[in-house]
């Protein structure tokens, strides 16, 4: 492909004009077509996918639509391609990038905000007050790959270099997708205020973001993690990932044994990573006075909220949206040190051509599948290659 001149480019890593990239229809309907390769900006570089991890945000997307926002409105008949786990390979760099390398490996976080708005030029760049205005006479600079533009689910795709995280060699692919979900994990301690060694973390929900704010709340030196579910077996996996303690929900009333952990009085901070019926108020009576809850879940109904009880125990109440504040720079500095093992959580592996399959693995927790991740062919041939 013949790229314009303030593109550089490398004879090693040959772009197609043409890609294959799944395209959101109707709701729930996803259609393998044939999409030119973007070109990349300036601050801008060309990422070659090589594999994505599938997030519930992505299902949600898919069949509901929000939060994606593309021109404007929901995101179905848009020529759009959603999926923002993704990790792959600069293969090339628009112009003024000298911050990457051509064949550098990367992973992505999601958001790239305005840089000009009040929360941008705070580091709060998922909080963009110009969120999804990216077309026409509102294109304010703002881009979120696989929310208000063009994601993972495809061959290559377009990055803002601040949204790009080197990946060490040593890391395999499936891993290297996984540095989004512990940087969701690291975003939600760091705005409890990122020192917890030393203090009480209960995490209620072992999904992916919850077995990985397990994991990250041990490496940063909380004591004791308590987790907190319904599937034993994940717990099990919790447990492998630092947790000190496991409830499952079930079986025990999650309240009373969170505080006979924590001496009576109740854990410092939560995590809340289920979305539960009641999630909020359950969360609140396990901490001790003055504690802090992070919200990291999306509710699939409103939740009804004793406030009172809030204020009359003085407790904090966060809600994070992504992984902000280069939170998943941190996360991959810890994966990268093999401070826990991320690849825990990672159970299904398909090829790209099989999305349709691997979907379904997620949304049905088929073979109890936890994260499912895709892959490109180049990437196997890349590997084949490098052996």
């Amino acid at each position: 492909m013949a790229m314009p001149k303030n593109v550089t480019v490398s004879s090693d890593y040959p772009i197609p004009e043409k890609m294959k990239a799944w395209v959101l229809g109707n709701p729930g309907e996803l259609t393998l077509a044939e999409k030119d390769v973007p070109t990349p900006a300036k601050a801008e570089v060309l990422v070659r996918i090589d594999a994505v991890a599938i997030c519930a945000t992505d299902l949600e997307i898919i069949y509901n639509g929000p939060p994606a926002q593309i021109h404007g409105g929901d995101p179905f008949n848009k020529n759009f391609t959603p999926g923002h786990e993704y990790m792959g390979t600069v293969v090339a760099l628009g112009q003024g990038v000298d911050e990457y390398e051509i064949g550098e490996r990367v992973t992505v976080e999601i958001h790239a905000g305005c840089g000009q708005c009040k929360r941008c030029r705070a580091g709060m760049y998922t909080s963009c007050h110009n969120y999804g205005k990216n077309y026409g006479d509102v294109d304010k600079g703002h881009r979120a790959n696989g929310f208000t533009t063009d994601g993972g689910f495809a061959e290559y795709a377009v990055n803002n270099i601040n949204t790009l995280v080197h990946v060490a060699d040593t890391m395999p692919d499936e891993e290297a997708t996984l540095v989004v979900t512990a940087g969701t994990a690291m975003y939600g301690l760091t705005e409890l205020g990122g020192l917890v060694a030393g203090e009480s973390v209960v995490v209620t929900g072992p999904g992916p973001i919850g077995l990985m704010g397990a994991a990250v709340a041990k490496a940063l030196g909380a004591q004791p993690v308590i987790l907190t579910g319904t599937r034993d077996n994940r717990l099990e996996i919790g447990k492998q990932l630092g947790a000190d303690h496991v409830i499952n929900v079930r079986n025990e009333d999650v309240v009373e044994k969170v505080r006979e952990l924590t001496g009576g009085k109740g854990a410092d901070y939560v995590v809340e990573c289920a979305g539960a019926p009641d999630g909020t108020n359950q969360a609140a009576q396990m901490l001790n006075r003055g504690g802090k809850i992070c919200l990291a879940a999306f509710p699939h109904k409103p939740d009804e909220v004793d406030v009172a009880y809030l204020v009359r125990n003085n407790i904090y109440l966060f809600g994070i949206r992504g992984e902000g504040k280069t939170a998943t720079h941190r996360a991959e500095a810890f994966m990268r040190q093999k401070r826990f093992d991320a690849t825990l959580i990672h159970t299904h592996t398909f090829d790209m051509a099989d999305l349709h399959e691997a979907l379904r693995y997620a949304k049905d927790r088929v073979e109890d599948a936890i994260k499912v991740v895709v892959k490109n062919k180049h990437a196997e041939v890349r590997k084949v290659a490098a052996e």
